[in-house]
């Protein structure tokens, strides 16, 4: 009991780890080539769905970027094309939104090139009776392999890799979706999907990341991506 005593009273003067501060770097992840894609204040990097300027319905709220009062889409000012793209996000009760990417401009809609990966209140949301368009899904393509979101109001962490034609989605540090465009598999699916009119529906090789609008609040902190050489 003394040994245990005093072993306590050592760790209580051992100084506790620090956790990683929002929406920086570490050493390491800047020698793998990650960058920021938001710093917590300012929103230069990002401009409004075919708009030149940021919408005012999106603000940097305490370190997040937060839809708040509406504006449209988001998307990133540069265009990617093999990548590693990484945020942590959270909705409030029964939200919806989602992430886009190879998005073009083209369109009508953001979602009509670039493939997304939902974001969502599955609780309350109708959209999370349906897998195939529940929070981590391959919208209305692939559902996730398991359930791993967090409930509305906490902190999910997503991951999206896209090289080449493979895609995966992962949600709190699980691989959920690991898919390969224009595969049997995938157009098969696609086909049965409400994409089958969309010719350019994920056929870009490079496009925008786009933080999608559906009308509910969402945050995303942590906004970083690693472009694939």
């Amino acid at each position: 009991m003394a040994t245990l005593a005093k072993l306590l009273s050592i760790l209580a003067l051992v100084p506790a780890f620090a956790p990683a501060q929002d929406n920086t770097l570490t050493d390491e992840e800047k020698k793998a080539g990650w960058k920021l894609l938001f710093d917590g204040k300012t929103t230069e990097q990002w401009r409004g769905w075919k708009k030149d300027k940021f919408p005012d319905g999106w603000k940097a709220i305490e370190g997040a970027l937060v839809r708040e009062k509406g504006g449209g889409d988001i998307l990133t000012i540069e265009q990617f094309d093999n990548f590693e793209f990484a945020t942590d996000w959270k909705v409030a009760a029964g939200g919806n939104s989602g992430i886009m990417y190879r998005v073009a401009e083209s369109e009508s809609a953001p979602y009509l090139t670039g493939p997304e990966c939902q974001v969502l209140d599955d609780a309350k949301h109708p959209d999370g009776k349906n897998p195939k368009t529940s929070s981590g899904s391959l919208y209305a393509v692939y559902e996730p392999s398991k359930v791993v979101v967090k409930p509305a109001g906490e902190w999910n962490r997503a991951k999206i890799v896209c090289n080449g034609k493979k895609i995966e989605h992962w949600l709190n540090g699980e691989k959920i979706v690991d898919c390969e465009v224009g595969s049997e598999d995938w157009n098969k699916r696609v086909a049965a999907s409400k994409w089958k009119g969309a010719a350019k529906y994920a056929q870009l090789a490079k496009g925008h990341i786009d933080l999608q609008d559906h009308g509910d609040r969402v945050e995303f902190k942590n906004i970083k991506i690693r472009e694939i050489k």
